[in-house]
């Protein structure tokens, strides 16, 4: 949405040049450029998180803090990033994770986003607060061959008449799985975002959510999705449903009980409750929970192959991939996606040939060094 783009004096988001600027090397160098071309409303909403965003720090600092202990003089050739995740061909363990109102950082949005990940083999998680309909976003990246696996992801619940027809346009459009966000039954105290004033624009499409949703805090928490959502779901459709921010290893072991597809360990980026671990410390305990009963992924603070790396030897299947897309999409639209997916992918291939690794199966925990303490 043009209202939240700052004026450029060369180039602006509808005539983004086909090919990336120059001097993008890492997604380091995306986020500058993204922050240069969003307003500061725009990029408060992005990039901020909750209250002190003390959170928001860990993710980045646990990553930091965990050491490589490669091994050396051992076959490399052949080295593959793929496997395979709920029976699906993985061609390499990146997905986007869900993210709302993708039209704030380019025009294109989330039609964009999906190209980009189909064309480099990473998966899509599209958010329920889409800027475009599921369909539209299905189209664009089902037909590639190379792709990786697109799933929905559910927020707001809603009626469940309403919800039910929600779930069948899903089946409809080839979702292949449901993941239902269980972290956040409310937004978190975002100081960061109310000083800039963020409001969403006039007019800004939202086509997957309810027709009306609670204003209060008590119809919010109403509205909270609870365990026998989690059955309902499961009885009401045919795909597989993983389960987004839990980290505990009860609730992890309940979600197992009840044979979810997939947990997702995740502190929704440091957005909702400040002072939680990083994601990086609660993967090893869901981890130990769950022993390979369902698939296990990871977000949070991820900028870096080698993190992907970690987050692999720490237990997850596949890691989610959040603002860093977000920054390549305000940066330079779909070519900006694709490339931070890539620079991952390249990263990750040359951090396991460093580390004596060829495949994903050979990586475990053998690959890292105790953590040290985190201090932020």
């Amino acid at each position: 949405m043009g209202q939240h783009l700052k004026p450029m004096s060369t180039t602006t988001h509808h005539d983004q040049p086909a090919s990336l600027p120059t001097r993008l090397f890492n997604l380091a160098d995306h986020e500058a450029r993204a922050r240069d071309r969003l307003d500061a409303s725009a990029w408060a909403y992005y990039s901020g998180g909750a209250a002190d965003e003390i959170t928001l720090r860990a993710n980045r600092a646990a990553w930091d803090a965990l050491a490589l202990r490669p091994r050396v003089l051992r076959p490399l050739a052949g080295l593959s990033l793929a496997s395979q995740l709920l029976g699906q061909a993985l061609p390499c363990p990146l997905l986007v994770a869900p993210m709302a109102h993708q039209r704030l950082a380019h025009p294109d949005g989330e039609l964009a986003t999906a190209v980009a990940a189909a064309a480099v083999g990473a998966g899509l998680v599209l958010s329920q607060q889409s800027s475009h309909p599921l369909e539209a976003v299905a189209a664009h990246c089902l037909a590639d061959p190379e792709r990786g696996p697109f799933w929905f992801q559910l927020h707001a619940l809603g009626e469940r008449g309403w919800l039910r027809e929600l779930i069948a346009r899903a089946e409809a459009a080839g979702v292949e799985a449901l993941v239902l966000t269980v972290d956040a039954p409310l937004n978190g105290v975002r100081d960061r975002e109310r000083r800039a004033g963020f409001a969403l624009p006039a007019g800004l499409a939202t086509p997957h959510l309810p027709p009306a949703s609670a204003s209060s805090l008590d119809g919010l928490l109403a509205q909270a999705p609870s365990w026998d959502d989690v059955a309902w779901l499961q009885a009401n459709s045919r795909l597989p449903l993983l389960l987004k921010g839990v980290t505990h290893p009860l609730d992890a072991a309940q979600a197992c009980a009840l044979g979810v597809a997939g947990l997702i360990v995740s502190n929704h980026g440091g957005r909702v409750l400040d002072t939680m671990p990083a994601s990086a410390t609660l993967l090893p305990e869901v981890a130990a929970v769950v022993a390979g009963r369902c698939a296990l992924l990871v977000d949070g603070g991820i900028r870096r192959g080698t993190d992907v790396l970690k987050a692999l030897a720490l237990g997850a299947d596949a890691v989610l991939i959040g603002r860093p897309v977000l920054h390549g999409l305000a940066s330079a639209g779909a070519a900006g996606v694709a490339h931070v997916l890539r620079l991952l992918q390249d990263e990750l291939a040359a951090a396991m040939a460093l580390c004596g690794l060829r495949n994903l199966s050979e990586i475990d925990p053998s690959c890292l060094q105790s953590p040290r303490d985190i201090r932020t």
